[in-house]
């Protein structure tokens, strides 16, 4: 047992086990389990409509055999693009059914990005939103053969889709947001479920060590990568992170699941572990801090895990507006630092606990976390989790350990922790240490057990929840007429970073300006990675090798804005 592990487990919440049950299991079974325990449980509340588990899985089973008659088999891997939706619930679980692989894909993402992740995982079935088709229309000769469509008003209330079908401008606008024809040759994934019988129930299950899903990522490099995760993987954190969590009460919690689904934190948290505890997970397609605590108001959330940005909009909002949300007693932040401002208003009005947890995509993602008491320690990463083995490995060797008291790469070693990319050989030999430990790439310290970050992943950008890779940026604008050079940088904002462009212009080019840049790139980056502002310079540093010195950018710039 490493030492840090060791420490932090004297620090333990007692009722918190130093090992959790590795699943051999498909999470198909854990989905099968609680629809027969609790059956009339409401699995999902969309916009007020509810679904329950026995319905949930009665929609599965039908889902799975549609998947089966469209070709897919064990080992498959299908294209999920959707936004959060009761369908995403339905296809993701399907495919667990049949053994084969959710290949998550943001629905927003362009499709250069796209087309490269199917490349990566080979899928020739997609279940795509109405309003990202267009995004897998790659023409005769691809490997993508079909294409099933999603209707997201399909489980809303009846009232609320004749309300989308008033002629009016209001209802024209909210529709256009949701909703998209969908052009010839793409199935209606709605009608083919309504339509179909459910799967044989001789047909074979997938096993724990199969893999259950692809997510995407840059990596500890910002190089683009696939992570396939396996069902042992994903419902080893799950395990961990509801025996951290151990205080809430099975078949009775409500979930706010406003997290993205093909996020790993939002796969994890909600597909998995609100399954596994027979919660209701309130969602929504996007966040929206009006619509998220309207459905609050209807049915009370008690347990909510997010990033920074939305419980500062949330606790704001409901004081504002005088909303009660007491009911949320624990909540979990992740994906940035929170802010100590953010922590301490939101449990002044809760009156529960807020914690930061640590994790990537790589370790199905938590493998951190403050202990949910008054020990808890705001700004830390906390405490590695149960089953977890954690170290610090030296910056220029990271198989030997720094110098006490000294920062060094966190390593990482348990259940929840990937095998390796998906056709990445090269990237595979460096991401793990001689002694199996996965190098996160990320720079820590540790006092008595807790673990901090010292420096984020080098020159990553966090803005609103999603990791920002500053080399995908720069390549997606320098070849934009008029630029001569670019670097890109995280300026510090409330809540996060702004991705800042500087840009140093062709002799002759008098300006370029924001909305020219953001013009230029949005087809080749997705949108939560385009610039939000800009800087015109005469020169850019360079390094003797020629490599942009974003540090030293960073800092003109905030000199010039005056430290702020």
């Amino acid at each position: 047992m490493s030492t840090i592990t060791e420490t932090a487990r004297s620090h333990y919440e007692k009722g918190v086990p130093y090992e959790i049950a590795e699943p051999e299991a498909s999470l198909y079974q854990v989905l099968e389990e609680t629809a027969r325990f609790y059956p009339n449980r409401p699995a999902t509340q969309y916009f007020g409509q509810e679904l329950t588990y026995s319905q949930l899985k009665t929609e599965v089973d039908r889902a799975a055999n549609v998947l089966r008659l469209a070709g897919v088999r064990r080992g498959d891997a299908v294209s999920i693009a959707l936004p959060n939706c009761p369908q995403h619930v339905i296809v993701f679980y399907a495919l667990m059914r049949i053994g084969a692989i959710a290949a998550e894909h943001n629905p927003l993402a362009p499709i250069s990005e796209i087309e490269q992740q199917i490349k990566r995982h080979r899928g020739k079935v997609a279940v795509v939103w109405e309003k990202s088709v267009s995004k897998f229309a790659f023409g005769p000769g691809h490997q993508l053969q079909t294409v099933f469509t999603v209707d997201i008003t399909r489980y809303m209330p009846v009232t609320k889709k004749t309300m989308l079908a008033l002629p009016i401008a209001p209802a024209r606008k909210a529709r256009d947001q949701m909703r998209l024809a969908a052009p010839a040759g793409t199935l209606s994934w709605d009608d083919k479920v309504r339509a179909a019988s459910p799967i044989d129930p001789s047909t074979p299950h997938a096993i724990g060590s199969d893999i259950a899903a692809i997510l995407h990522t840059g990596g500890t490099n910002g190089v683009p990568k696939s992570v396939p995760l396996t069902h042992k993987n994903i419902g080893s954190n799950a395990n961990q992170n509801l025996s951290w969590v151990y205080r809430l009460h099975e078949g009775a919690e409500n979930f706010f699941s406003l997290l993205p689904y093909f996020h790993s934190f939002g796969l994890c948290f909600f597909l998995v572990c609100a399954v596994k505890y027979g919660a209701c997970q309130i969602m929504l397609p996007k966040f929206d801090v009006d619509m998220a605590l309207a459905a609050h108001s209807r049915t009370p959330v008690t347990f909510f895990v997010g990033v920074p940005p939305m419980f500062d909009r949330i606790e704001k909002r409901a004081r504002e507006k005088k909303i009660d949300i007491s009911s949320i007693r624990y909540a979990i932040s992740g994906a940035m630092p929170l802010p100590a401002d953010v922590a301490e208003r939101w449990e002044k009005s809760t009156g529960g606990y807020i914690i930061e947890g640590y994790g990537m995509t790589e370790t199905s993602p938590t493998m951190c976390g403050s202990p949910m008491t008054n020990q808890r320690r705001h700004g830390a990463l906390g405490l590695p989790f149960p089953s977890t083995q954690m170290r610090l490995g030296d910056l220029n060797d990271p198989d030997v350990e720094p110098a006490e008291g000294e920062p060094g790469e966190i390593l990482v070693k348990g259940p929840q922790v990937f095998s390796g990319y998906l056709d990445a050989d090269e990237e595979n030999a460096q991401a793990f240490t001689k002694d199996g430990y996965f190098r996160t790439g990320d720079i820590g310290m540790v006092d008595d057990g807790f673990v901090y970050l010292a420096d984020r992943r080098k020159e990553l950008i966090l803005s609103g929840g999603f990791n920002v890779y500053p080399t995908q940026v720069e390549e997606a604008i320098r070849s934009m007429p008029g630029v001569k050079d670019v670097a890109i940088v995280g300026m510090p904002v409330p809540g996060g970073e702004e991705v800042t462009a500087a840009l140093v212009l062709d002799e002759g080019v008098e300006n370029i300006t924001l909305e020219d840049v953001r013009a230029w790139a949005e087809k080749k980056i997705s949108h939560y990675a385009l610039p939000r502002s800009l800087a015109i310079v005469s020169e850019l540093p360079h390094s003797q090798i020629g490599k942009i010195m974003r540090r030293v950018v960073k800092d003109r710039l905030m000199l010039e804005r005056g430290g702020k």
